[in-house]
């Protein structure tokens, strides 16, 4: 991942570029949507940083983010080499959640695709969430909404057609020790069918977070087809405990019908 330019004011969108690697691409030369979602994180991150509170300044007093729901909706991907201009903003900080929106434009400054997240604070040794006003300082918010999810309970798989069982690697964490967010993505793409995924592009996808995976860990990612056309439900599960890790929704559209 490269960065070319960051900027920064008193405003509070904050913007950042990235440049679109080979390794980033799938096989039809395009980003892959975690690719995506990683870019999000970096640029949160970064903004997190300018506002004093990133991961390492809430470490210092025992607490990290923790992400709670993404919704990504793409109108079209970039390809290697393009430019993803990344615009991001706290729109909502209630008791305990923030709201984090995003546009991802090209350098023309067109639309590609917009996201919103749900972060909230953790107290690492409880592992509970704490408070907003008790960790993070004041910072200035941007209540226009990028993607206008109220964050709904997503639906619950009830019968999956499709199942893979991946072990968790010591690759697949972050610095909180557990799995980094855009991994439970990876893993509920790869349970789409090869036909949907040779002929269709992901237009949205909604995660939810319900519990952590750890390194040792075996998750049975599952996914079924709706009745709505050409969209799936996805659930990760801990294979040991039956524990439900995540809950996702995705819906795809025919490759033809996506602006390139």
């Amino acid at each position: 991942m490269q960065t070319i330019v960051t900027w920064v004011s008193m405003n509070p969108v904050f913007k950042k570029d990235f440049i679109v690697q080979y390794y980033e691409t799938d096989q039809r030369g395009f980003a892959r949507p975690v690719a995506l979602l990683n870019y999000l994180q970096s640029a949160a991150g970064d903004h997190a940083a300018l506002l004093g509170v990133a991961v390492a300044d809430l470490r210092k007093s025992g607490h990290t983010w923790v992400l709670s729901r993404v919704h990504l909706a793409m109108e079209r991907y970039p390809r290697a080499g393009d430019t993803v201009r990344i615009r991001t903003w706290p729109a909502i900080r209630d008791n305990l959640f923030t709201v984090r929106d995003f546009e991802l434009l090209d350098l023309e400054g067109a639309m590609i695709g917009r996201a919103t997240t749900s972060w909230a604070v953790l107290n690492i040794k409880t592992r509970r969430p704490v408070k907003l006003v008790e960790v993070l300082s004041i910072y200035p918010l941007n209540p226009e909404r990028a993607v206008n999810d109220p964050f709904n309970t997503l639906p619950q798989l009830e019968t999956s057609e499709y199942e893979l069982r991946l072990p968790v690697l010591r690759g697949d964490l972050d610095i909180n020790r557990h799995v980094n967010n855009t991994v439970y993505a990876g893993w509920a793409l790869e349970t789409i069918p090869e036909e949907m995924d040779s002929r269709c592009r992901l237009a949205f996808i909604e995660i939810g977070f319900r519990a952590e995976a750890l390194y040792g860990d075996t998750i049975v990612a599952r996914s079924a087809k709706t009745a709505q056309a050409d969209c799936y439900i996805h659930c990760i599960e801990n294979e040991s405990d039956g524990r439900e890790l995540a809950r996702l929704r995705t819906r795809w559209v025919p490759q033809e019908n996506m602006h390139h």
